[in-house]
């Protein structure tokens, strides 16, 4: 097939996600190697977003793949029921870089279910039926997956999501919930007035009915939200007083995003349960997982654990895992990531000094985010809440005629490259940027006329 066929039968028959079908958009991608892909006609594209957050070790990767196929001439497939070499191997993997106290693993397809059968377990075990969770958050599109998601992504099913889950405002400095339009405010007090406000929802909703508290570590698509110090572990603290599970979800924050293997570990926080994907395979092949501490496994010794899905610990899936991690750990890449992290935060910097569009600039590791605004002193948002708007969608249009792939939610530029990255490829994607924004801040002296 042509890219003209490919595209024409594309979009006659496959249903787009996330898209009014008749206003779908695909890029005809033929190839990719390293952190780049190439359209079916021989354009090249500088991927800044790892195609879906989640190919951390870059496209193409031989030894990943060498991996797979290896596994698939062996044993292709193996019940979730059985023992397999590779489900033995990924276990212990994983043992050496999650946070001690995480024992037992739950192999899902991704993270929506992972963080379903989190809920689950913490339901299980506790004895109890509600779920807190964030408005800023994503956590997956299945029903479940969507009632613990706080962003509008979740009201568009209502009310037919799973019940129980009950919302709370997390740590925003830049639009705070709690505080008056450009407040000072130190990190202590940010910390300290959200974790009251959580301690207080959850006296309001009554302790004894809450099975878990499920957040992002970092707040990923919502506009990579890092939290103040201090505010995970007073999270923790609270799941510990409160007897209350403290589950992170570490889908897109995971696996070397942040500079740490998971991003809960740059503040010593250590979960009851932990969910993972995207990076978990490079997305070399579906797979997420359920991290837990033995005691929440131990609560289903004798009591049977009501769940399971068809290609739980798929062994190609495990394959491509094991590889990843080892990948990983032989080529530094969570150090490299946090090394080139410091170069990926000066470009924002600058960036941000150059650029009266932009609000705030913010990352973490080689996770970032540009909030871009009508006018900085009233930062006002450049698209609604829960919208794009004509200079965002010329925005993407302009960086990706450029060769620049990169994602746009409302009016949030997501910087989320693969963690292979050099530095003189960084800069390579900020020039883009750089240049699309002089165009941004022409518009909005438009706007502010």
């Amino acid at each position: 097939m042509d890219k003209d066929e490919v595209l024409a039968t594309c979009m006659k028959h496959n249903f787009w996600t996330w898209s009014a079908q008749n206003h779908a958009h695909p890029i005809a991608v033929e190839r990719a190697e390293g952190v780049y892909f190439w359209d079916m006609d021989g354009k090249r594209y500088l991927d800044f977003n790892s195609m879906v957050m989640c190919a951390n070790v870059g496209h193409g990767e031989p030894r990943i793949r060498q991996a797979m196929i290896e596994q698939i001439e062996t044993l292709t497939f193996a019940g979730p029921h059985m023992a397999t070499l590779p489900r033995a191997r990924i276990c212990q993997k994983l043992l050496e870089i999650v946070p001690a106290g995480l024992e037992k693993f739950l192999f899902t397809l991704g993270g929506a279910d992972a963080n379903e059968n989190a809920v689950k377990l913490a339901r299980g075990y506790t004895g109890k039926f509600k779920i807190l969770s964030q408005y800023r958050s994503y956590h997956g599109a299945t029903f479940g997956a969507l009632a613990l998601t706080g962003d509008p992504r979740r009201t568009s099913w209502e009310p037919g999501v799973m019940p129980g889950v009950v919302h709370f405002s997390g740590p925003y400095r830049y639009r705070s919930a709690l505080h008056a339009s450009g407040e000072v405010i130190s990190d202590e007090q940010l910390c300290r007035d959200y974790l009251h406000h959580l301690e207080n929802i959850i006296r309001f909703e009554g302790p004894e009915t809450i099975a878990g508290i499920l957040m992002e570590s970092v707040t990923g698509t919502n506009g990579v939200l890092i939290p103040p110090d201090g505010y995970l572990a007073g999270v923790r603290a609270l799941c510990d007083r409160y007897h209350i599970c403290l589950i992170l979800d570490e889908v897109m924050a995971g696996f070397g995003r942040t500079g740490k293997w998971f991003a809960c570990q740059h503040w010593g926080v250590t979960p009851d349960i932990m969910t993972m994907a995207k990076g978990l395979t490079g997305a070399y092949a579906p797979l997420g997982a359920v991290a837990m501490k033995a005691e929440v496994a131990a609560a289903y010794n004798e009591k049977v654990y009501q769940g399971g899905l068809t290609f739980n610990g798929h062994p190609v899936s495990l394959a491509a895992a094991i590889a990843t991690i080892q990948m990983m750990q032989d080529d530094h890449i969570v150090d490299r990531a946090a090394q080139t992290g410091q170069v990926f935060a000066q470009e924002l910097k600058q960036l941000m000094e150059k650029h009266p569009c932009i609000g705030e600039a913010r990352s973490i590791g080689l996770f970032g985010a540009i909030e871009l605004v009508k006018n900085r002193s009233s930062r006002e948002p450049l698209a609604d809440y829960n919208a794009s708007s004509p200079t965002i969608k010329t925005l993407v249009n302009d960086l990706e005629s450029a060769g620049l792939y990169i994602h746009a939610h409302w009016n949030v530029l997501l910087l989320i490259p693969p963690l292979i990255i050099r530095p003189e490829e960084l800069r390579e994607g900020f020039a883009l940027i750089d240049k699309a924004l002089t165009k941004v801040d022409h518009e909005i002296v438009k706007l502010n006329m």
